[in-house]
């Protein structure tokens, strides 16, 4: 996220209609909560040592090995070329070249719950971090994907559905089709960690050949004279460096956004953050957490923080800003309506509302827009939802008309909007959109059922 500058403010006089501002918005799907603080107290007590495996490794990762608390102990070894310089500096400090290149990491890990769905290893840089998750969980460490350079990261992503690859960008925060179609080489640096994100969620989340092609008993049975087979776990995807390479705020958006999608299953697996951020510790939300500074495990249960919102009357210049992310026509009618939401004082949603002609008692959503570094958070569907509240004040009905898959799921499950139609574009309304010859297009209003 770039810094802010007076053009980007979300209080700027350039943004905001005079005198119009919107206090109440509700809270873009978070609850409050306290945040216990980390242990302070040196190592734990020391627990059954875990079987040893190859140096520099443990046995597969499985969490019921974890049920109690095991004492985790790793030596690293490594002997160097003997030089002047390194005998100069040996000298001139005192040091012995062989203390130093020998490393001990002595951590508890567990107890586990059984149905866990969030990990943090989290500690100050050169804790040892990376070493202990590439020994306790081998593969499940995603050590990075070699982009091609000339094709868009949809394509890019992998052979899997595309339902599939789309609701994992949504749920890291990467829903913007403009970016979709973009190769990796020309992403930002905070896109290019999402991408990276994605890839890891999708390679361990594909749907395995035998659910694609069928089987021949149906998926609740077991075939007969069979016994039950055991229940796997989920998937485990570990992230080293998680949320290093991007503002803070816009960390803190990555982790919950993630953390929201794992706990809805949208994302049906298991995932562990490895990061020196103490920062994202509460927006993750994760259920267990390892310290490395202290060596200390222990469990975590407290929500994210609320995510509050200011929702602004804005004028037409603020979407520039938003433009270049919208997957449709970058113009904006002049007779919109704008608003513009902030969070910690930065714009983060723009919405657009437009008279429909013949219906004086009615608006449309024309445009509807959260910054990419902000997505997946529920942030959209919030603004929405608000200035439908505003617009009903104003003795006003609101509809919608999209085709982004996430905001049509949204309108689905939502108790606050009424689906009207589904069409396809090209066909007419009311045939089925089976084939990719057409762009499905639902149809919406807004029918609070309960207050949003």
């Amino acid at each position: 996220m770039p810094p802010e500058n007076p053009m980007t403010h979300p209080n700027d006089p350039a943004f905001l209609a005079p005198q119009d501002h919107i206090p109440h918005l509700p809270q873009a799907d978070a609850e409050g909560g306290s945040l216990p603080a980390l242990p302070a107290e040196g190592l734990p007590s020391p627990a059954p040592t875990r079987p040893p495996g190859k140096p520099g490794r443990l046995p597969p990762f499985r969490t019921a090995d974890y049920l109690e608390a095991r004492q985790i102990e790793l030596t690293l070894s490594l002997s160097i070329r003997p030089s002047f310089r390194v005998a100069q500096v040996a000298g001139m400090f005192d040091l012995n070249p062989v203390q130093h290149t020998t490393r001990q990491i002595r951590v508890t890990f567990g107890p586990l719950q059984p149905g866990w769905q969030l990990g943090l290893i989290v500690g100050p840089s050169g804790s040892g971090k990376s070493t202990l998750a590439k020994a306790l969980f081998g593969d499940a460490l995603y050590q990075g994907h070699p982009w091609p350079h000339d094709l868009p990261i949809i394509e890019a992503l992998g052979p899997g559905p595309l339902k599939h690859i789309t609701r994992v960008l949504t749920a890291v925060g990467l829903s913007s089709p403009p970016t979709w179609l973009r190769p990796y080489a020309v992403l930002s640096t905070g896109e290019k960690f999402r991408a990276d994100l994605a890839y890891a969620l999708l390679q361990a989340t594909a749907p395995s050949a035998s659910a694609r092609e069928g089987s021949r008993f149906p998926p609740d049975s077991t075939p007969p004279h069979l016994p039950c087979p055991p229940c796997p776990e989920p998937p485990l995807v570990v992230f080293d460096e998680f949320t290093s390479v991007v503002d803070r705020t816009v960390a803190q958006a990555v982790a919950a956004a993630l953390a929201r999608a794992t706990r809805q299953r949208i994302l049906p697996c298991r995932f562990v953050a490895v990061t020196c951020h103490y920062d994202v510790l509460s927006w993750l939300a994760p259920d267990w957490v390892l310290d490395m500074a202290t060596g200390c495990f222990h469990q975590h249960q407290s929500q994210r923080p609320p995510i509050t919102l200011e929702l602004f009357r804005a004028k037409p210049s603020a979407w520039a800003l938003f433009a270049p992310h919208h997957y449709l026509s970058g113009s904006l009618s002049p007779a919109a309506q704008c608003f513009l939401a902030a969070w910690q004082g930065r714009p983060v949603c723009f919405c657009a509302v437009l008279p429909q002609p013949g219906r004086p008692a009615w608006r449309r959503i024309s445009r509807l827009v959260t910054l990419p570094d902000y997505q997946g958070l529920g942030i959209g569907s919030a603004v929405l939802c608000a200035v439908a509240d505003w617009l009903r004040n104003q003795r006003l009905r609101t509809s919608i008309t999209t085709s982004h898959p996430a905001m049509i799921a949204y309108l689905r499950r939502s108790p606050h909007w009424r689906i009207t139609r589904i069409a396809t574009v090209g066909r007419n309304f009311g045939r089925p959109a089976a084939t990719s010859t057409g762009r499905r297009v639902v149809s919406a209003e807004y029918w609070p059922l309960t207050p949003s």
